[in-house]
């Protein structure tokens, strides 16, 4: 494995961006990097291609972007903007004749059950069908040559998981979105990763995310060679933003590309 691709499927909060009945400047912004679907990631090796949540934008994401192929699905946390594209995923296993590989903490799976139930209480062996192979994420596992350390990261009453792609030892990503803090345990964990993604919600403090104050001091600690910063509010104005960061410090945008 030469490299990991990861896209920016989508950096928005879960009202997505321009929100619905809003005029304000950055609902209303020509900058296109301000117009941002709610958060999600694909991964691509040459081996996998690997989806991180299921966002109602699921659709619109991979139109945009032509995905044609998903090998498996990671979830960080069973809030709406992150699971509930999910009947989107049929198709993948329709153009792949594959039951869907998933993983998730025990927790978050539950939750995906209770809103998903008719592809895993009365599965159908059709084609076109939601054919699911489930995982539970109980501490470290690979895909292919990937290895994915889950993370456990504070969110108000629920527990996202973090992660952390390896390659060879190699730190590639941390992937961070919906936190309030980070942990030092994470800290540790992600310290010296080639890119992180991160958590930023607003310029104010809110009671389950990381603001950007916060962020900034968690992406110091962590101390990656460049950190990406996700999941804005309307709050924020991209170039503005942008322009006051440290030079190691961007924030992501919808369809961004890079490659690890």
């Amino acid at each position: 494995m030469n490299s990991l691709d990861l896209t920016f499927l989508g950096t928005g909060t879960s009202h997505g961006i321009p929100m619905i009945s809003c005029d304000c400047s950055v609902c209303t912004s020509s900058d296109p990097r301000d117009q941002r679907l709610r958060t999600s990631i694909l991964l691509g090796t040459p081996e996998h291609q690997i989806l991180i949540d299921t966002t109602p934008d699921l659709r619109t994401q991979c139109l945009r972007e032509k995905i044609n192929r998903v090998d498996a699905v990671l979830f960080t946390h069973a809030h709406t903007d992150h699971i509930m594209g999910f009947d989107d995923v049929r198709r993948f296993c329709e153009i792949q004749d594959i039951a869907m590989p998933i993983y998730a903490s025990p927790f978050t799976m539950e939750k995906v059950k209770d809103a998903f139930r008719f592809a895993f209480d009365d599965p159908k062996p059709w084609k076109n069908y939601l054919r699911l192979e489930p995982h539970l994420i109980e501490g470290p596992f690979s895909l292919g040559a990937l290895e994915i350390i889950p993370v456990p990261l504070p969110h108000g009453s629920m527990t996202t998981l973090g992660f952390i792609f390896k390659h060879q030892g190699k730190k590639l990503l941390a992937y961070f979105t919906d936190c309030q803090e980070v942990p030092e345990s994470a800290v540790e964990a992600a310290a010296g990763a080639k890119v992180l993604v991160l958590d930023a919600l607003r310029e104010t403090p809110h009671p389950t995310h990381l603001n950007f104050e916060g962020a900034l001091a968690a992406a110091s600690r962590i101390g990656a060679e460049t950190t990406y910063f996700i999941h804005f509010c309307h709050d924020i104005a991209h170039a503005k933003k942008e322009a006051e960061l440290p030079a190691n410090m961007k924030l992501a945008y919808d369809g961004l590309k890079i490659k690890i």
